[in-house]
């Protein structure tokens, strides 16, 4: 069984029986379930809502598939096309749209694809919304219109553009300095969108010397999306030349984020975010949020800035919250993922490229030396398959208190911090297993925290 419902929406792999894989009736359930859940906050309103998906096999299967059953719904649909995750959330804004739906398995590989679901801020949707609206899908409490108040559909192919229109009017976007720098960039689009949005955003950058790998947009990925070093190698041997000041990697719907440095070594998705906010409190003062898993290094900046860091739950959805209730300025999440509220709230490569590329213009800085400036964290992530019988809840109070000496955080699982280093441990929310990240100055100590921890859990599962 690979269909996984949660409260943003649903995943799985294409194909097999309804109810244990993403199939079209899967689709078209949760579809419906989500437009009435939006008719029934707004009675009486004839609803828009905006789709759009990433370049994978399936989406363009998938995304009719939403589109049609919107319109049996009564809602007017604005399809986006082949797009990005942030530029359909920016469209709900454009549009004043009452909702939307992003066709992505986000990093997943291939045979997996997904509905995301967007509220009429661009937001995805709360998890209080997501259990009313799962109650909906699973009662098949919903109608469908009479022919006369069938949607009306309408393709929109200008979002990526109008997303890069207001990426350029940023004011901390140096279009110039950029331009004047005379930058030799290389992307890895990974066969998704990457190649239809960062690309144009590079040009009309100023970026004139660009080397696009897997740059067709048909899906089939050239490698592992997720963009972590043993996925790159192939940007990373392309880097060893020298030719290239920068390597930009993004995922298929292009909301994470890694650069790679000259010599083909990995900047690090943990300091994407990192660098960005560096450059952003160097112009502008205010607080920051990652989630708990994140580097520790987005702290150690906040308070040589003097400004307040706080951390979330894992999710954009909790980012989001956090960085609301903070006034925060600039956050997001350790994979790559960087919010700018002055744009909008969502995690976004497009703007996390336009600002490190100013960042590295109007400094004269490299990339090398941006990131030898900070905080040397190296982090180790594991996990523990569990059975169905373990009580997670004691389980996670009873390591808490074992280590209630020290700094104990448990919006999210446990989070124990010592002095230079972290461990944070939190149950999955789509698999029976036990996530346990580690964060220290070197490798080893971060695996030696993250084994003693694993051990202890084992000993209490034992006993």
């Amino acid at each position: 069984m690979s269909l996984i419902k949660s409260i943003s929406g649903i995943r799985g792999t294409i194909g097999g029986k309804a109810g244990d894989n993403l199939t079209p009736i899967d689709i078209i359930e949760l579809t419906s379930a989500f437009a009435t859940f939006l008719q029934r906050q707004q009675a009486e309103k004839r609803l828009t809502i905006v789709v759009g998906r990433d370049a994978r096999v399936s989406g363009d299967m998938v995304s009719r598939l939403v589109c049609g059953t919107l319109q049996g719904m009564g809602v007017d649909v604005i399809d986006t096309g082949l797009s990005t995750t942030p530029t359909t959330e920016m469209a709900v804004l454009h549009h004043h749209a009452d909702g939307g739906v992003i066709v992505t398995a986000s990093h997943n590989p291939m045979h997996w694809n997904a509905l995301k679901l967007l509220n009429a801020t661009g937001e995805f949707i709360s998890g209080a919304d997501g259990k009313l609206l799962q109650e909906i899908a699973n009662n098949h409490d919903f109608e469908y219109a009479e022919v006369k108040n069938i949607g009306k559909y309408t393709l929109y192919s200008n979002a990526i553009q109008d997303h890069i229109d207001e990426v350029l009017k940023l004011p901390l976007v140096n279009k110039d300095a950029i331009a004047k720098a005379n930058f030799s960039i290389i992307l890895d689009a990974v066969n998704s969108t990457g190649s239809l949005s960062i690309t144009p955003l590079l040009k009309q950058l100023g970026v004139k010397n660009i080397t696009v790998l897997n740059d067709e947009p048909n899906g089939v990925f050239a490698h592992n999306p997720e963009p972590i070093p043993e996925n790159l190698y192939g940007i990373s041997d392309a880097m060893k030349n020298g030719r290239y000041d920068l390597g930009i990697v993004v995922d298929p719907d292009v909301d994470r984020l890694a650069f790679i440095k000259p010599d083909g070594e990995m900047f690090g998705e943990e300091y994407t975010l990192v660098a960005v906010a560096d450059y952003i409190l160097q112009h502008q003062l205010g607080n920051t949020v990652s989630n708990l898993s994140s580097t520790r290094a987005l702290r150690d900046i906040s308070r040589k800035y003097g400004v307040a860091y706080n951390a979330a739950a894992v999710g954009e959805v909790n980012v989001v919250e956090k960085m609301k209730a903070t006034n925060a300025i600039i956050g997001g999440e350790g994979n790559g993922g960087v919010i700018y509220p002055e744009l909008h709230y969502g995690r976004d490569a497009l703007v996390g490229t336009a600002l490190f590329l100013s960042y590295m213009a109007t400094t004269h800085k490299d990339c090398v030396e941006i990131r030898s400036s900070y905080p040397e964290y190296c982090m180790s992530k594991n996990k523990i398959e569990l059975n169905t019988s373990i009580d997670i809840p004691t389980l996670l109070q009873t390591i808490a208190e074992k280590y209630a000496d020290y700094e104990v955080n448990r919006i999210d699982g446990v989070k124990i911090d010592f002095e230079d280093s972290w461990v944070h441990i939190r149950s999955s929310n789509t698999e029976p297993i036990l996530r346990i990240y580690a964060e220290a100055v070197t490798e080893s100590i971060a695996d030696n925290i993250a084994k003693k921890i694993m051990l202890d859990i084992r000993e209490l599962i034992r006993n």
